[in-house]
């Protein structure tokens, strides 16, 4: 990325942060919750945790990126789009680490583990009310476009695109879990996962509540945003599941070996399960769904995936990928503002080379 492009993005996280909190602190007079319930304020408290916790805001980037795509002048209604788009995201972390088990998300508690120690002899209610977090937070994505200062025909165009990267990402994660019943997932059932469970609601729907508020009618090029983001979403994910093998712990934040210890068909598991057999795949086997793989573990495998090729074809994989989302972005061209092309031009291949 450019400088100029850094400080625009710096300028966007910063921006949003601010706004995300003023939401939050406004949030209680907003709400009708019943005065007697002490639970619902605590629930409320959870979520804001983890949404103000931090994240790169890549989703509101995009956002205004695709703005800018169209025009340079303020457009309306993006502020509520990009509340939205994280207040989704939100529900989305809540509900992955329910799922996986998690008990950390952003060097914190994750919503499931606090209720766990808010609850410990109750561990039905804590699963329960953390599901219900996350449907708070969906539902918080959807009321805050219809709430938003803007055209009733743009709030209701918002509200459509962001209804379908929910569902579309519900069914994402369906097939997440479906895909680690397969002994050897295929690379059409690697990519749907990319796509519906991270995609269509991290990369597609920005770019289309972006070019909704600059007054674009995104509709009229479905077929090449969606193209775009799931090629992105694609070599985005890869990269995400080779770090979790290759990556750097102390950069990361979190230990490696996530997706092995959780017994995740993930690319990089995947790939490695191809390229090896004999000792290397039984080795390979043995470490899926182990819950503490000893470090020596790990840096074994990490020298299978290097010798055996596995790891040099996940990374012309993901190069591949994102070459091809380059080269897309690159027609919209003579269509939208050069400068804001650019930035999506760049986008796939800084998602291949991120250290985390």
């Amino acid at each position: 990325m450019t400088e100029q492009v850094l400080q625009r993005v710096a300028g966007y996280e910063k921006r949003f942060t601010a706004l995300f909190e003023e939401y939050f602190d406004t949030l209680g007079g907003r709400l009708d919750t019943p005065s007697l319930s002490r639970f619902t304020p605590e629930c409320l408290a959870l979520v804001r945790d983890l949404a103000l916790r931090g994240g790169k805001r890549m989703r509101v980037v995009l956002l205004h990126e695709a703005a800018r795509l169209v025009t340079d002048e303020p457009a309306e209604g993006l502020d509520a789009a990009a509340l939205s788009i994280e207040l989704l995201h939100t529900h989305g972390l809540i509900h992955d680490d329910l799922i996986d088990d998690s008990p950390t998300r952003r060097g914190g508690p994750s919503t499931y583990y606090a209720y766990r120690d808010r609850f410990p002899r109750h561990p039905q209610a804590a699963l329960g009310l953390t599901v219900l977090a996350g449907d708070l937070a969906l539902a918080l994505s959807l009321r805050v476009l219809l709430d938003a200062k803007a055209p009733l025909a743009l709030r209701q165009a918002m509200v459509e695109t962001q209804t379908r990267a929910a569902a579309d990402t519900f069914m994402g994660q369906i097939v997440d879990l479906e895909r680690d019943f397969a002994t050897a997932p295929d690379e059409d059932v690697l990519h749907a996962v990319a796509d519906y469970k991270s995609a269509r609601y991290s990369i597609l729907a920005p770019l289309q509540l972006g070019l909704l508020a600059a007054g674009e009618r995104p509709a009229l090029f479905e077929r090449e945003l969606r193209g775009y983001a799931r090629l992105v979403g694609i070599c985005g994910q890869m990269r995400d599941d080779y770090l979790d093998l290759f990556g750097d712990p102390a950069v990361m934040g979190k230990p490696t070996g996530g997706d092995l210890r959780d017994g995740k068909r993930s690319y990089t598991v995947s790939a490695l399960l191809a390229a090896v057999s004999g000792a290397e795949r039984a080795m390979v086997e043995s470490a899926l769904g182990d819950r503490s793989p000893t470090p020596e573990t790990v840096s074994a495998l990490r020298e299978i995936a290097e010798s055996s090729g596995a790891a040099d074809r996940m990374r012309a994989d993901m190069r591949r990928h994102a070459e091809r989302a380059c080269a897309l972005a690159a027609g919209w061209r003579p269509r939208w503002r050069d400068d804001a092309v650019a930035f999506f031009e760049l986008l796939p291949l800084w998602s291949v080379d991120r250290a985390a």
